[in-house]
């Protein structure tokens, strides 16, 4: 089943991308895959603070890998009808408009094909199941995208979070050489990075947006191992009652109906 089906409503879609001239990502008549460049941007990845650095970052290992065009996808199911949708773009802006306002990513074949694999692959090896998703791969297509090396990025929570990295050229054999298996190997480490950077800037964002305290993660860390008010009372020297208070109102914090939601939030967003 596809990361981001039909059926969700999307509570948010970011994009992030550069300001480059879209014609920068027209396809060069050779591609040099830059392994010393592509290993010195990875490390430098997880560091940065700003989201400018790290598409600049990403634009400079999509060249060091002989791509022409780059997008990460984040995906992150909050619930079974919310869907949180974080992007990186190095490639043609219009491409990212597109995306959203065709809301490809309900017919994204490669974010499907992330949601349950973790080997990169050739977008050519990929097959469409439906007429929107042959749509898809002819407007991926016209933006740079003839070629495509699709590279997974899992995470601890399994499908509730999905990422996935898409390289990019209007060369359609530009990922067919003798360069492949090394493409293959850094890509899969781009996407990790990549999806690290975003699943810290979300952590970040929730503990600001939703002003939690110590206190608040302590309540999440006891809930998580099982305890009951009584027993987190007892823990804190407080009444049982004091401590449902206490959960009340961290739950309205986070937008969540009980407790158990609650933590599945503070898990997927990496609080726990």
């Amino acid at each position: 089943m596809a990361c981001c089906s039909a059926s969700w409503c999307v509570k948010a879609m970011r994009h992030l991308q550069t300001n480059a001239d879209p014609n920068r990502f027209a396809s060069r008549e050779r591609a040099i895959v830059d392994n010393v460049r592509v290993l010195k941007v990875l490390p430098l990845i997880t560091d940065v603070r700003s989201s400018g650095e790290v598409i600049s970052l990403f634009q400079e290992a999509v060249v060091g890998l002989g791509a022409d065009a780059g997008v990460f996808l984040s995906c992150l199911r909050d619930d079974a009808t919310r869907t949180s949708l974080r992007s990186l773009w190095a490639c043609d802006p219009s491409w990212a408009a597109e995306y959203a306002s065709h809301r490809w990513f309900e017919h994204d074949p490669w974010l499907r094909y992330a949601s349950s694999n973790a080997e990169p692959a050739r977008s050519s090896n990929l097959a469409c199941s439906s007429t929107e998703e042959d749509a898809f791969v002819q407007a991926a297509a016209e933006h740079g995208f003839a070629a495509a090396l699709i590279a997974p990025a899992p995470s601890p929570v399994g499908l509730s979070r999905v990422g996935v990295l898409c390289l990019g050229s209007a060369d359609s054999d530009r990922f067919d050489g003798e360069n492949f298996p090394q493409v293959r190997v850094l890509a899969r480490a781009l996407a990790m990075e990549l999806h690290h950077w975003i699943a810290k800037s979300m952590r970040e964002e929730l503990l600001r947006g939703a002003t939690l305290t110590e206190a608040d993660l302590n309540l999440l860390h006891h809930e998580a191992a099982g305890h009951s008010s009584k027993v987190i009372g007892a823990a804190m020297n407080l009444e049982a009652k004091t401590i449902d208070c206490r959960f009340q109102r961290l739950n309205a914090k986070l937008g969540a109906p009980d407790r158990r939601t609650a933590v599945r939030i503070a898990r997927l967003y990496g609080l726990l």
